[in-house]
Order: structure tokens, then C-alpha cells, then sequence
């Protein structure tokens, strides 16, 4: 038996290239043009109205995927400093009138739970903001009533949740009115130059050492992968990444920090068939003869920003196998970004380390 080797090398640039069909990698690289586009929104003055108003609470309601995970990770980022309650719900409350804001985000514009949340809202009187493609039942329903922050550049819907944070933070902030329309654009543009920075790093042709995502996979294959944070941010992170991984063909679940040192004696305890078939290959498994495949061992991977990084690491001793991952490393003394940049960092080189996962097939 021989151990299951990867469909292609990670530092093969030319056949990590040729292999995606799907254009992932540059779906995933248009993650800064994304951040960039909502910022000349912005910029435009496209939710100005919103600018120092003072709304009895801001509800964020979000479709499936990458904006319902957006909307957890801004309301664990912004909800504690907002000056009003932050909410996200499925659809737009019956309580809600003319002291509310409204946001309303997804991908799909025929989604009947979205089209009856902005009819609603706006029969109710309440500032109303779509961050939907307009066409389809949206562009009727929203059509000249709402403001409108639809996606100007194409990208999977695998690869849309840092727009959509996007949004969120920027209508946070418009409210909070703090400085000038020109100061909210220029920090939606610093983050997209980080995230842009990020996939310079994490692109193809930089070999496994010099590059954040390839390692980041390259210690996820072919392991049971478990994801959590140090605190509502960095889960709502974990969250996230979790159904990115998942989506590559990973084995991944996620976890608030404290539950799975709670569970650490069950996740990493050795497994006899695993110690017994180090040298396993499933493609010539015979469950008749060979008995059950065994189990995959678990690695932990512990979220965390430069304020919490600390307290992570200490906690993590309680784990037999735990990777820490931030956004600068720890030789990377002269990068200082916001905790926003960081989150969007990590978003991005877990988006992108999926990608490698499944064009290397490395799950398998």
C-alpha cells in the first residue's frame, strides 16, 4: 500500500493553472475589486442618506452562503460599538417602520424570502438598502425605492461573502457618520489593498514556504479539520471557513474555542486502524478484506487577530494537534492593519487555500 499522494503539486503554478476549470483562483483574487467597487459606491454618495442618522435598529436580513455569513461576522465586529441595536434576521420583522434601516443581501435575486423582505420594508416606511444583482423579481420590487448596492464585478457565489461584510460595515459606518463620504471610502479601499496584498502572497506561482494559503492547505489535507476562534469574531470567522473548506471536499467542522477543548479527548484520540494503516491508500481499499477505511486524523485550527493572539496561543496547549493563524506572521514586524483588515485577510487566504485543496485533491 502506498499513501495517497495529491492530484498535482502545490508549486506547479503552469498545472495548479491549467487544472481550474472553474476559475477559482481568480475568483477568489477578485476579492479586493469586490471591497473596491462597494467603496466608489460609497464614494458616490449611493447611501448618503444615511449619513448621522440615528435609527431605533439596523437589521441585517441575508440570503444563503457568503452573505448570512457576512452579516455574523459584522454583527460580531460592529454590533458592540454601533450606536443602536444590531440584528440579523431571516426576514424583515413586523415591528419594523420609518426608525428603521433595513439591509437586505444575497445572490440570488429571485430568492422570495428577499423580494417579500424589501417589499415589506418598504411598505413600512423604513430606509431600505439591497445589496442584490438587480434583475429578476428584485429589480421590481426594489426598483427606484431603495438604495441599491448590487455587484459591479462578477465572482462565484463561493467567493462573495467579503462583499457583502463589505456592505454591512459600510452602512455601520455611514450611520455612525464619523468623518467625511471620502474618509468611509478610503477605509473600505485600505482593506481592499490588504486583501489584494494577500492574494499577491497566496497566488500560484509563490512556492509553498513563501505562500500563507498553500501552506495553510498543505497542513489541511488529508486531515479531519477542525476550525474555531478565540472570541465572536474570529468564530463567526470559523464559521465561515468551515463551509468554504467543506465546499472543496474537506472534512471540516467548526467550533466556539472553548467547545472543542471540551471535546479535545474525543477529537484527538488515536484511532487503532489509523495506527495500524499509517501507509494507507483508499483506492485499492477492499472493505471485505481490509475492514473499515480508518479515520483521518483531526489537526485544529485556531483563529485569532493580533489582540487575541496571545490568549490563543496559551489556550491551544490544551490541544494535542493546533495550528495558530493570523493575518501578518509572527517575522512580519512592520505590518499593523485594523482588526477589519484582519478579518478580511483571513477570509480571503481561507478562501483561496480551499481552492488549492480542491485542484490538488488533497481532501481525498
Amino acid at each position: 500500500m502506498t499513501a495517497p499522494m495529491p492530484l498535482l503539486d502545490l508549486d506547479d503554478s503552469e498545472g495548479l493553472s491549467a487544472a481550474d476549470s472553474e476559475g477559482l483562483l481568480r475568483s477568489v483574487a477578485m476579492g479586493g475589486a469586490q471591497i473596491r467597487a462597494t467603496a466608489s459606491a460609497v464614494g458616490e454618495g449611493v447611501i448618503s442618506r444615511l449619513a448621522g442618522l440615528r435609527p431605533r435598529s439596523v437589521v441585517l436580513i441575508a440570503g444563503a452562503g457568503g452573505a448570512r455569513h457576512g452579516a455574523r461576522i459584522a454583527l460580531a465586529l460592529v454590533g458592540d460599538s454601533i450606536g443602536c441595536p444590531l440584528l440579523v434576521l431571516d426576514r424583515t420583522p413586523s415591528w419594523a417602520g420609518p426608525l428603521d434601516v433595513i439591509i437586505v443581501a444575497g445572490d440570488d435575486a429571485g430568492d422570495p424570502r428577499l423580494v417579500e423582505s424589501v417589499d415589506s420594508a418598504v411598505r413600512r416606511g423604513a430606509e431600505v438598502v439591497v445589496a442584490v444583482p438587480d434583475e429578476g423579481p428584485m429589480r421590481a420590487v426594489a426598483a427606484g425605492r431603495t438604495m441599491s448596492l448590487p455587484p459591479r464585478l462578477y465572482a462565484s457565489p463561493r467567493h462573495t461573502m467579503t462583499r457583502f461584510l463589505a456592505v454591512f460595515l459600510a452602512v455601520a459606518a455611514e450611520i455612525e457618520g464619523k468623518g467625511s463620504i471620502e474618509d468611509r471610502s478610503a477605509v473600505l479601499g485600505r482593506i481592499a489593498d490588504a486583501v489584494d496584498a494577500e492574494a499577491l502572497r497566496d497566488g500560484p506561482a509563490n512556492e509553498v514556504f513563501h505562500n500563507p494559503a498553500k501552506s495553510l492547505a498543505t497542513r489541511m489535507s488529508g486531515r479531519r479539520v477542525v476550525l474555531c476562534g478565540s472570541g465572536s469574531v474570529t468564530t463567526a470567522l470559523a464559521e465561515f471557513s468551515s463551509v468554504s473548506l467543506m465546499s472543496s471536499g474537506l472534512n471540516a467542522a467548526a467550533a466556539e474555542m472553548s467547545e472543542v477543548i471540551r471535546s479535545a479527548r474525543a477529537l484527538f484520540a488515536p484511532d487503532a486502524a489509523s495506527r495500524d494503516s499509517v501507509f494507507h491508500d483508499p483506492f485499492f481499499h477492499d472493505p471485505q478484506l481490509d475492514g473499515a477505511l480508518p479515520t483521518p486524523p483531526a489537526r485544529a485550527f485556531v483563529f485569532a487577530t493580533e489582540s487575541t493572539r496571545g490568549e490563543a496561543r496559551r489556550r491551544m496547549d490544551a490541544l494535542a494537534d493546533a495550528d495558530l493563524v493570523v493575518a501578518a506572521d509572527e517575522d512580519q514586524t512592520n505590518v499593523v492593519i485594523s482588526e477589519m483588515e484582519q478579518v478580511f485577510v483571513l477570509a480571503s487566504r481561507v478562501d483561496m487555500a480551499a481552492a488549492y485543496v480542491q485542484l490538488t485533491g488533497g481532501a481525498k
